[in-house]
């Protein structure tokens, strides 16, 4: 009997990411069994126990096997999720070429449908579906709260057919802005604002001053990058991802998400936000890999965010929409630097400021 898995393998269908991550530590019955089953080629009764690790840091399930031997009992078995996938490449390195297996992020097109019609197409990793659609209608300013909606759940038909669909359903007396839908046909991985219907329709509605009494340490700030690397699983793995890292005043992390798309990567946090009753954002922090630009700027306006850091640079006109509403931007936010385009008063307090 084999006791052996070799190889990795690829988390698909029933048996995605989000599966695992809403059944958490409980996903380790029939269903993974099943798995093990299929994967080891051995009969379902020889699996007789898997163990869930720490899905999100390592992607791994610890699964045991019945064999004759007790000292090989226990294997790992290497789940790759849908945000991911593994494809051979050769490496030049020294004037010597050698072959070896690489890790890719996943980007798929999701179309997101309010009721049966359809507002956006979007190009993002696989996983927090449902956060991204909800998180998207929100910061685009089609919803107002999680109140607004009835339902959200991904498309039998679509998934039969090989496509990505999510629908939310509004609730009763809701309707559909048609004027506000019209901004939003296709957003790239890249670019969140491109597509949209005209320019004046990038500003959403309903955008007001966040929270202007709380304040922020810089030491908190400065502890904030190495804290959103070290919780970037698939990065770490593909080295091709954004990160949106959502913290309290205090810097402790809240929720993280990753996308091959900055903006997928805010509207599923803000996704996550509403889910937990959370939203509007006052006492919290936000930090982006990468730049901060106007669209990153906007979302976190409409969350109701204070304060934001990014990695990088912002653009000019992000720089002018956080002073207009007196937003906290944070520019350059690496090592004990970092560099403060608006809001400094939050910081003021632990700052020694020039009059």
């Amino acid at each position: 009997m084999s006791d052996a898995f070799t190889g990795t393998k690829s988390c698909t269908g029933a048996h995605s990411l989000d599966d695992i991550e809403r059944s958490g530590p409980r996903y380790a019955g029939k269903e993974v069994k099943e798995i093990a089953w299929n994967w080891s080629k051995t009969r379902p009764d020889s699996v007789t126990r898997v163990k869930y690790l720490s899905w999100a840091q390592s992607a791994t399930l610890s699964v045991y096997l019945r064999t004759s031997s007790p000292l090989r009992a226990h294997k790992e078995l290497i789940v790759i999720p849908s945000m991911m996938s593994v494809t051979g490449v050769k490496e030049w390195r020294e004037g010597e070429l050698r072959p070896f297996d690489d890790y890719l992020v996943g980007e798929e097109p999701l179309e997101i449908r309010v009721g049966d019609v359809a507002i956006s197409v979007t190009m993002r990793t696989p996983g927090h579906d449902l956060e991204l659609a909800t998180g998207f209608l929100f910061t685009e300013g089609l919803i107002s709260g999680r109140a607004q909606i009835a339902s959200a759940r991904y498309e039998p038909e679509a998934k039969q057919k090989g496509a990505n669909c999510v629908r939310v359903d509004f609730a009763p007396g809701i309707v559909l802005d048609p004027e506000a839908s019209r901004r939003n046909f296709y957003t790239s991985s890249s670019c969140g604002v491109c597509g949209k219907a005209s320019i004046n329709a990038v500003r959403v509605r309903r955008i007001e001053p966040p929270n202007p009494k709380c304040a922020v340490d810089p030491e908190v700030l400065c502890r904030l990058p190495d804290q959103l690397r070290a919780a970037q699983p698939i990065f770490s793995r593909t080295g091709g991802l954004h990160a949106a890292g959502l913290f309290s005043l205090s810097g402790e992390l809240l929720a993280l998400r990753e996308d091959v798309g900055r903006h997928n990567a805010v509207d599923k946090v803000v996704g996550w936000a509403l889910a937990n009753d959370r939203v509007p954002l006052s006492d919290s922090l936000l930090m982006v890999s990468g730049r901060g630009g106007f669209e990153i700027v906007q979302k976190a306006l409409v969350a109701g965010v204070p304060v934001l850091a990014s990695v990088s640079a912002p653009s000019d006109l992000a720089v002018n929409l956080a002073r207009e509403f007196g937003m906290t931007l944070i520019g350059f936010l690496r090592g004990r630097r970092f560099v403060i385009y608006s809001g400094a008063q939050r910081l003021a307090a632990k700052l020694q400021l020039p009059r």
